[in-house]
Order: C-alpha cells, then structure tokens, then sequence
C-alpha cells in the first residue's frame, strides 16, 4: 500500500498519481507562467484525483474546479486580486474545468461573512492550507523552474490514499466539515469519514508535523 511506503516514495507516488489528470497538469504548468508569490495548485482536484485514481475512476470524475492559492500582503484590495483573477483568465482559456484563484492574504477580510466564524489574518499560503476544514484538504503542489514539484502536506499523505476524511476543527466549523463530506461520500462511497470530535475531545488529526519536500 503506498501509504505504507517511506515518504519519498509516496511523493513519487503522489506525482504519479496527479500526473494521470491532464487537466491538473495543465493547471499547473500555466499557473507557473503568472509568477504569483507562494502560489500552490490545492484541495480538492488534488486529493479528488487520488481517489478516483485508487479507486478506478476517470481522473477528472467529480471534480468540480482546481484552486489556485497565491499571498501577496502588499495589497489586500479587491482590484489588485482581481486583476489577478483575469490574468488567470486568459491564461487558463480553453481548460475543459473552473479554476478559482485567490489571495490568501485576504481571507480574513470576507470569511465571518461567509462561514459564520473569524478568520484571524494568514501569514502564508501554508498557513491558509492548513486551516481547511478537513486533513485530507491540507495539500499543496506547485511546479518549480527547474521541474521539481513542491509539495506542502502538513497531515502527511497517508490518508488521501488510504481514502479517509479526518476532520480539521482548527478554524470551519462542524457545519462545513460536514456537508463537504457527505457531498463526497455520495461521490466516493468507498471513503472512509471520521466524526467531527467531540467538545474537549481530540481532534482527530494526524499530529504531524507540516512537511514541505520536493518531488
């Protein structure tokens, strides 16, 4: 099982497995070309596309967009992501998928608006990865000049193959933690999805420390 594999081996296995989703592929190698700061291709058309890979699926099937993440502090206005929103327009044109770019930076601007909790500000793209709802959504890659891919996976990669869901209650609530895994349980029935803890409980994390390594 890849999961029991030493962790140089599952990134070679990771760049393996999201190489077969052409779509994925493309995002990154044009998402390289903008030049954004800390940028990183995450969530779910990664981890979406090992599951369809480890279970049989088209590579593509189900996914419904490909974010990119980027941090850049020097302006948190909404013209300046903007503008970098159209420039990934033009750049992702004739892509047969959404992809969703978005400044880190200012997260906390709009996130109490639209999930009910405070957003302390991040300080890095990292810090946005590692506060998605579940373990399983802490993963960033991004393709360096020299061809190498970085990948950032503060949770390890255990879980992704071994298709389970482990909630993160370090910032969403158990609301969104919720639906998102029921909406993928009915995609991926094969998943294994672990509770929500309980107050004063664990939390069911990993415990690992974040990793960033080259693959």
């Amino acid at each position: 099982m890849i999961s029991r594999l030493p962790l140089d081996r599952q990134l070679a296995s990771l760049r393996a497995t999201l190489s077969r989703n052409e779509v994925l592929t493309k995002v990154l190698s044009r998402t390289a070309t903008l030049d954004l700061p800390g940028w990183y291709v995450t969530a779910g058309c990664l981890f979406q596309t090992v599951w369809n890979v480890v279970t049989g699926r088209p590579p593509t099937a189900g996914i419904k967009d490909y974010d990119v993440f980027y941090f850049d502090g020097t302006d948190l206005s909404w013209e300046a992501e903007d503008a970098v929103i159209e420039a990934g327009r033009k750049v992702f044109t004739g892509l047969p998928a959404e992809v969703e770019i978005r400044n880190e930076a200012r997260v906390h601007l709009w996130y109490e608006e639209k999930f009910g909790v405070a957003c302390p500000p991040y300080d890095s793209t990292e810090a946005a990865i590692d506060r998605f709802a579940a373990t399983t959504c802490c993963l960033g890659v991004r393709t360096e000049p020299d061809g190498r891919w970085r990948v950032y996976a503060p949770h390890g990669l255990s879980d992704v193959f071994n298709l389970v869901v482990r909630p993160n209650p370090v910032l969403a609530p158990r609301s969104v933690y919720e639906a998102k895994a029921a909406r993928w349980q009915q995609q991926w029935p094969e998943l294994t999805v672990l509770e929500w803890p309980a107050p004063g409980g664990t939390d069911g994390t990993t415990g690992s420390p974040p990793q960033r390594q080259n693959a």
